[in-house]
């Protein structure tokens, strides 16, 4: 049977990366991360129903960042499968962390607009509109703005949307205010997350979910002392899944790095399997140390289980010990 096991194709594969923190100088750790962690993939992904990813695209969401992006995408032309954008915290954030942070509540909206790249539009607006840009920009106006600059260059419809690729459903989460860190999410999307989940709803067809922060108490980095989670709906998205255990959650935030405890959260029963997927641009340890390195995984499906394999872009090889693998049909509402 092990050698039949070997041998048998999966039906589908997709790769999940996430936290790639593109910066706006070529030559960034960051942005070599991605490109080689991006070529490694080339290898390994033919066929593949398409790369995932988990959020925190860029490190500030500034032009110049996004800019940098294409540039590593296009310099692989046709050799990766398509790559489908979960909005994370960095790319939207209200906070554009450096040193030091920039707050842009704090801001002008024409200082806001000459920071997002939007100074031009501030430029032609009419002499009666000038006053207004020395305004503070608000909270709604910094979101549109952030939120358009995002789905402008991944091409996503919203900071939530959903695909059905390969027979197979992909649902993405995120945030809909630009928080520095944590995830808030309407009660509208978690009403639209629970018709999704429905859709074809099957005890043995597993449903994908990517959502940048992860939930309280469940994987890598989100144990409460740790201080990584960050759904500000924790206790509603987790009733939400609660009735759908043949999903599985992909989450970011935390680069826990995969040799580190709690890669996979098993659900015991109440909860779907989740999955901390690391980090392209650097990593993070159990002691609460940064670790150089850059790693993401890879998911194969099966007829009757889903095996998730964890990847070391810098040797380019599988990670030893961080091989997963959930079984299909699960327990659904109550039933067998």
């Amino acid at each position: 049977m092990e050698n039949e096991n070997k041998r048998e194709q999966p039906l589908v594969s997709f790769q999940v990366i996430t936290d790639t923190h593109v910066r706006d100088q070529a030559g960034h750790i960051h942005n070599l991360h991605l490109q080689k962690a991006l070529e490694d993939i080339a290898t390994y992904s033919r066929g593949s129903s398409g790369i995932m990813h988990v959020g925190d695209v860029t490190d500030r969401g500034l032009p110049q960042e996004y800019q940098e992006l294409q540039r590593i995408l296009e310099a692989q032309g046709n050799s990766l499968p398509q790559i489908r954008y979960t909005v994370g915290n960095h790319d939207i954030g209200a906070i554009l962390w450096g040193d030091p942070p920039l707050n842009l509540t704090t801001m002008t909206q024409h200082e806001v607009g000459e920071v997002l790249g939007h100074s031009e539009e501030v430029d032609q607006r009419d002499a009666q509109d000038i006053e207004k840009t020395q305004e503070s920009v608000s909270i709604e106006e910094l979101w549109q703005k952030r939120l358009n600059d995002f789905t402008a260059i991944t091409g996503m419809s919203g900071s939530y949307h959903d695909h059905w690729i390969n027979g197979y459903h992909y649902i993405f989460l995120g945030t809909e205010q630009p928080h520095p860190k944590d995830c808030d999410m309407s009660i509208e999307q978690l009403q639209w997350l629970e018709a999704k989940l429905s859709e074809q709803a099957a005890a043995d067809q597993p449903i994908f979910i990517f959502l940048h922060q992860p939930l309280m108490d469940t994987v890598a980095g989100s144990m409460k002392e740790q201080g990584w989670y960050g759904v500000n709906q924790d206790e509603a998205l987790k009733a939400v899944l609660s009735r759908y255990q043949q999903a599985i959650l992909f989450s970011g935030h935390t680069h826990w790095q995969l040799e580190a405890q709690c890669t996979m959260y098993e659900g015991g029963g109440q909860m779907p399997t989740m999955f901390n997927a690391s980090s392209v641009a650097y990593l993070w340890t159990d002691e609460d140390e940064h670790l150089d390195g850059s790693e993401s995984l890879h998911v194969d499906v099966y007829r009757d289980r889903v095996v998730v394999k964890g990847r070391d872009h810098v040797t380019g090889s599988w990670i030893e010990g961080a091989e997963y693998t959930v079984q299909y049909p699960v327990k659904v509402n109550g039933s067998n």
